[in-house]
């Protein structure tokens, strides 16, 4: 039983690493919580419980494949200094498995979710409630610094220039 506990521990290891150093496993993070915050906090969007599971897998697919495509290039990494071809091959082909994942996840959500009326409602309901556009405006500036500086960076940041 320990055992099997220990590989959660070094699961969430890994996605904490993926969520620290690879920016792209931020942008799809951001994404996903935008998504499902519009879906589960507003009614903006008319959402059946299949189609939202389908929208959880297809976020949950993508985020799986940019860790494997981390494992990959660190493994690749580890193995030699320099590309080789066959190195390089590796890289971008667990690349471009993110990618395909990340299309069907951009093509199921815009099947779903494509409904002019709900963003109709949504820029009504934010036009009527400006503070609520504001704190929208500033979290969403927040995810911008996140994804780009990363936690790392932010943190180095406040260490440098907060005393």
């Amino acid at each position: 039983m320990k055992r099997f506990l220990k590989s959660f521990v070094y699961a969430f290891k890994g996605i904490t690493y993926c969520i620290l150093h690879e920016r792209n496993m931020r942008v799809h993070l951001c994404f996903a919580l935008y998504m499902f915050g519009f879906l589960t906090v507003h009614d903006f969007f008319e959402v059946s419980r299949t189609q939202f599971a389908i929208l959880f897998i297809a976020c949950a697919v993508v985020m799986a494949l940019e860790a494997v495509n981390t494992a990959v290039e660190k493994s690749v990494d580890l193995q030699t200094k320099e590309l080789k071809p066959l190195a390089k091959i590796a890289k971008d082909a667990a690349a471009g498995a993110v990618l395909f994942g990340a299309m069907g996840a951009v093509a199921a959500g815009i099947s779903i979710l494509y409904q002019p009326e709900a963003f109709v409602k949504m820029f009504e309901y934010y036009k009527e409630n400006i503070p609520v556009l504001i704190g929208f405006a500033v979290s969403f500036i927040a995810s911008v610094i996140f994804v780009f500086a990363g936690p790392l960076g932010i943190r180095d940041f406040f260490k440098k220039h907060v005393k």
